[in-house]
């Protein structure tokens, strides 16, 4: 690492995906979220993390895996039906290698894939015996990436805020969740949409956490106002830390007109041979009923505007990955160069991503954030790749401010998640939390079925207020799934308290319910009780003041 950099770079990477598991039918579309994250994004990354160790880059990178992903990836049904799902492609994709002999560039690309499938599927069966959590567990106890966890089911904390006892139950359920699955307390978090409301930096006090996350102008327009803008982390009174997101260095990968990942040069993630071959060629890989879907094949380059679309060169979209690495690095420097000397101390550019975005939504972005890190570590001295923990304990005297409420997406003031398509729903969710509360501070009573009952009641409840669901029906893209996630965990939390409170438990339909919602098999009801304290780690030592 650089002795005496002039600005540090925080690279955040937020994996999640809502909790989608369907054991009473044998396919389920929503369930390809998953395995596309697995194949694409998830498997691809820790192969760049390991190769890294391998060489000796020295690196450092935060990364949050959200319980319902770490849920879903421990899952040995859904890690089943990912391996048939991957043997599906790899056998595509062989076919393919056929289809194409007598034209020499297509066969070239089908060639590509097969290797991909048939590689994918013997790292994940042969090398990580299908436990990708464990392959996480160890990159993190390394020490280059740092692991956070997110809430417990992605609940949307700022729109929970008039019960704290709901806010701190997808907060404490998270933190033990990931200690159980990565051995240790987790010091940050990503605030779900990061979504932040004055007061909920109490609650991740009291479960231990040290820091979180917030868009730009949550930091920005913090009380009072900061000095060194996004540039430094503030402490809120509560002595947690509040890092802002930087807009230059998100603009650079996330605009649609002017972001690497619309270059011309790489792969076009709508054409997928799904959709352009034949029906009764493709719909022995397709689910059962039939509709089409992305394969994860894909021949064609983005090229341009309009539908006429030229073959992808992996080369040139490789070549392309590492001159937008150089391109990134050179416009940190510069930043940082430019901060140093305005603001009198080594500026913090925060840059946070969905992990997602990486080799799913843009193949050639898991082969960026290599070259970028590679680069950091060997062709400048300007720039220090740092996480916040990192960062805390070499910068501990940082301004002292109470972060403005805040969220990402659509005008960053609630309005994805809070709007005509799903205001509906908040109404239910503060009901059903109410019930919870009330459920939890009356407890079992030693009954070993009412306590099976309350454990259910409350994995209904976290799975009922996921941020998915609403944002869903703000976008328009699965809404009649989005709507029935939301009714049916909403259903199954009524019934379970109507049963609890009259000593009446249908055994059969709690047994039904637990084998299809089995989040969180080791959840505490108490979590939602009055006066719970959570089991937090070490406490926050006193801040500095501002510098």
């Amino acid at each position: 690492m650089n002795k005496s950099p002039k600005g540090y770079l925080c690279i955040v990477l937020h994996a999640h995906l809502p909790f989608v598991r369907h054991p009473e039918h044998e396919t389920f579309l929503e369930e390809d979220w998953l395995f596309e994250a697995i194949t694409e994004t998830y498997i691809p990354l820790l192969k760049v993390f390991e190769k890294l160790e391998e060489d000796g880059v020295p690196y450092s990178i935060a990364m949050s895996l959200s319980p319902t992903l770490v849920a879903m990836l421990n899952d040995w049904s859904l890690q089943d039906r990912y391996l048939k799902r991957l043997n599906g492609l790899v056998e595509l994709a062989a076919r393919e290698v056929e289809r194409t002999r007598w034209d020499a560039r297509l066969n070239r690309l089908a060639l590509m894939y097969h290797w991909f499938f048939e590689d994918t599927r013997r790292t994940y069966t042969d090398k990580y015996s299908r436990d990708l959590v464990s392959a996480f567990r160890e990159i993190g106890a390394k020490g280059h990436v740092e692991l956070m966890t997110c809430a417990a089911t992605h609940g949307y904390l700022p729109l929970m805020d008039m019960n704290q006892n709901a806010v701190r139950a997808q907060v404490e359920v998270a933190c033990r969740q990931h200690e159980r699955n990565f051995g240790v307390r987790p010091k940050g978090i990503w605030l779900p949409e990061c979504g932040y409301t004055p007061g909920i930096d109490e609650v991740l006090k009291e479960c231990g956490i040290r820091y979180f996350f917030t868009d730009t102008h949550g930091v920005l327009h913090a009380t009072p106002r900061p000095r060194y803008g996004v540039f430094a982390p503030i402490y809120c009174p509560t002595g947690v830390a509040a890092f802002g997101r930087d807009m230059e260095s998100s603009k650079q990968v996330w605009s649609a007109r002017e972001g690497y990942p619309g270059d011309h040069l790489y792969r076009d993630f709508y054409r997928d041979i799904g959709f352009d071959l034949d029906y009764d060629y493709v719909k022995p890989y397709l689910h059962g009923d039939g509709i089409r879907v992305h394969t994860g094949i894909k021949y064609y380059r983005i090229t341009g505007p309009g539908d006429n679309k030229e073959l992808y060169e992996p080369e040139k979209a490789l070549e392309k990955a590492a001159e937008h690495a150089a391109n990134f690095m050179f416009n940190r420097e510069r930043q940082v160069e430019h901060l140093h000397g305005v603001l009198g101390r080594p500026p913090l550019i925060v840059a946070p991503y969905d992990a997602e975005l990486f080799g799913h939504w843009w193949f050639e972005g898991v082969n960026w954030l290599d070259f970028l890190i590679r680069k950091c570590a060997y062709d400048q001295d300007n720039l220090e790749l740092t996480t916040p923990t990192e960062y805390l304990a070499a910068n501990p005297r940082n301004q002292v401010a109470t972060p403005s409420m805040s969220s990402w997406g659509y005008k960053g003031y609630n309005e994805v998640w809070l709007g005509p398509s799903n205001d509906w729903i908040y109404r239910h969710l503060h009901s059903a939390a109410a019930n919870m509360v009330e459920l939890a501070n009356a407890g079992s009573g030693g009954d070993p079925l009412k306590h099976r009952a309350l454990k259910q009641a409350a994995r209904e409840i976290l799975l009922a207020q996921a941020s998915d669901w609403a944002f869903i029906m703000k976008t328009g893209t699965a809404v009649q799934y989005a709507v029935r996630r939301t009714r049916d965990h909403l259903t199954r939390f009524a019934k379970l308290y109507e049963d609890i409170r009259q000593g009446n438990i249908d055994i059969e339909w709690l047994n039904d319910v637990e084998s299809k919602d089995n989040i969180f098999p080791e959840i505490d009801y108490h979590v939602y009780a009055d006066g719970f304290a959570p089991e937090k780690a070490k406490p926050i030592s006193a801040v500095g003041g501002m510098t």
